[in-house]
């Protein structure tokens, strides 16, 4: 792969980052923060989507009959880049952006198309996520979330669980089962469920981090209109895992490694300030030692992902490699942030409300976030079957 960025490419790059420089607050990760209280601070992300699309950087590389600006796919890994190294606020519409959005293009109809992805791309409309349920997760083709085709509607019933932003989102993407009678991967279809059916409710979920990312949702009969099903009946596994290959993809990689990347910087910054017996803390050897390997883990993120970009440039389609990603990168981060408590001890674990924090508390909160790691966008152990099966042609 040419690691070399062409004068266009280059000059994009200079482009966001001004554009940046000027949208983002004075003092922007210094001294000026996102709201730390929950739904103050999903709010703010929510107009910070809105001042990137009125800026024209949303949905970048979606082509410009639908909103997008036809951005290349160089640019479209120039612009996680970017945003990651800015520390811009994370989006609120996520979701809508890296995996309906995506999904819409490739297997929508051009009516779904020019009807949801302009919106998408206004962040008029959030999305969230309708695939886990409490006993289909990692065994995401047992679904049994129903929807029974009743005229030119279906007729919804079920639960999901872990439906991420779902209390603030007016659309779901959801995986149903429409053919009870066939094998679990064949019947299954792809809805687009507005959320503010009747019959849709919503219970959040408190997690460990003491945030309320996730949800329960319930369809009780809810009634979906024909025209919002994607692609062929009972074709939805098929569909779910080109949204799940963009979840799991090298855009988010990038990202994530450039923050992975920032809090390791500052967690060397922290252990060459922390006193020990005769020295600091990161004159430990063993402190050393896991301080290199985390640098080598961390660098070999990037590497990881833009091999698969490479691939996609040489016209390869998204597949299974995407299990390799997200396998290397949800470990790798994982054991830098249990480093970082072994390393800090016990300052390294209070909250940013304790005068003794270290960092106004990013260290513990990074590390109870980073046990769902090996859980969400798919298990480890689902992953590692992926990767010995459908690339290694491992027997099942």
């Amino acid at each position: 792969m040419d690691f070399n960025y062409t004068p266009e490419e280059n000059a994009f790059r200079m482009d966001l980052r001004k554009w940046l420089a000027d949208a983002l607050p004075k003092g922007w990760g210094e001294t000026v923060f996102e709201p730390e209280e929950e739904e103050a601070r999903y709010l703010f992300r929510r107009d910070w989507d809105r001042k990137l699309a009125s800026g024209g950087w949303t949905g970048i590389n979606w082509p410009v009959e639908y909103g997008g600006r036809g951005a290349t796919l160089v640019e479209r890994a120039i612009f996680a880049e970017e945003m990651a190294r800015a520390r811009a606020p994370e989006s609120l519409n996520i979701i809508g952006q890296n995996l309906a959005g995506p999904t819409i293009l490739h297997f929508g109809t051009e009516a779904q198309k020019k009807r949801f992805l302009p919106k998408i791309i206004s962040s008029e409309e959030i999305w969230a996520q309708g695939f886990s349920e409490p006993n289909a997760g990692s065994d995401l083709a047992s679904v049994r979330t129903r929807a029974e085709r009743k005229g030119d509607k279906f007729i919804v019933n079920g639960q999901k669980i872990w439906t991420s932003f779902a209390q603030y989102s007016q659309w779901c993407f959801a995986l149903v089962r429409t053919d009870p009678d066939a094998p679990k991967h064949k019947g299954i279809s792809f809805l687009l469920i507005d959320m503010n059916s009747p019959g849709v409710s919503i219970r959040p979920l408190r997690q460990i981090s003491g945030e309320s990312e996730f949800n329960e949702t319930f369809f009780d009969d809810v009634e979906v209109p024909a025209e919002n099903l994607v692609g062929d009946l009972n074709d939805g596994w098929r569909i779910a895992m080109t949204t799940l290959a963009y979840e799991r993809g090298p855009e988010d990689c990038l990202a994530r490694q450039i923050r992975f990347k920032r809090e390791l910087d500052s967690l060397i910054d922290v252990a060459g300030a922390m006193p020990m017996d005769d020295g600091v803390v990161s004159d430990d050897p063993g402190v050393q030692e896991d301080l290199g390997r985390a640098i080598v883990e961390i660098d070999a993120m990037r590497l990881v992902a833009l091999r698969s970009f490479s691939r996609f440039l040489n016209g390869e389609e998204r597949g299974p490699d995407a299990s390799i990603i997200k396998l290397y990168w949800s470990h790798a981060a994982q054991r830098m942030n249990e480093k970082a408590i072994d390393i800090l001890g016990a300052p390294g674990l209070l909250t940013g409300e304790d005068p003794e924090a270290v960092a106004r508390g990013s260290f513990g909160m990074s590390y109870l976030q980073s046990k769902a790691f090996t859980i969400y966008s798919g298990s480890s152990e689902i992953q590692r079957n992926i990767i010995g099966e459908r690339l290694l042609g491992l027997p099942r």
